[in-house]
């Protein structure tokens, strides 16, 4: 991954929240887009997410915090929006979707 990380601190959901809406921004604009990130988000998502709460298919806060670390060298990076988009369309290459 080539862009720079933001670090935020624990427990805080704004840059997340932030890059989410940005992520939200550029998919509407490219419908192509879109489906690799909502194919790579249920990809993502935590298993036995519809059996407990918040019943969202969103992914873990422990897997999350282990990808960050092990993508950028700190568990509370929040990845710049061009890395999610970069990881999302090589997955639909890799995969044919």
């Amino acid at each position: 991954m080539s862009g720079t990380a933001t670090v935020t601190a624990p427990g805080t959901g704004r840059a997340w929240g932030r890059l989410v809406l940005r992520l939200a921004a550029r998919a509407a604009l490219r419908p192509r887009l879109a489906l690799a990130l909502l194919a790579t988000a249920w990809a993502f998502r935590r298993r036995g997410w519809a059996r407990t709460p918040p019943f969202l298919p969103v992914p873990s806060r422990e897997y999350l915090r282990w990808r960050m670390y092990t993508a950028y060298g700190d568990e509370n990076a929040v990845p710049p929006a061009e890395d999610v988009i970069r990881f999302a369309q090589w997955r639909r290459k890799l995969l044919r979707l």
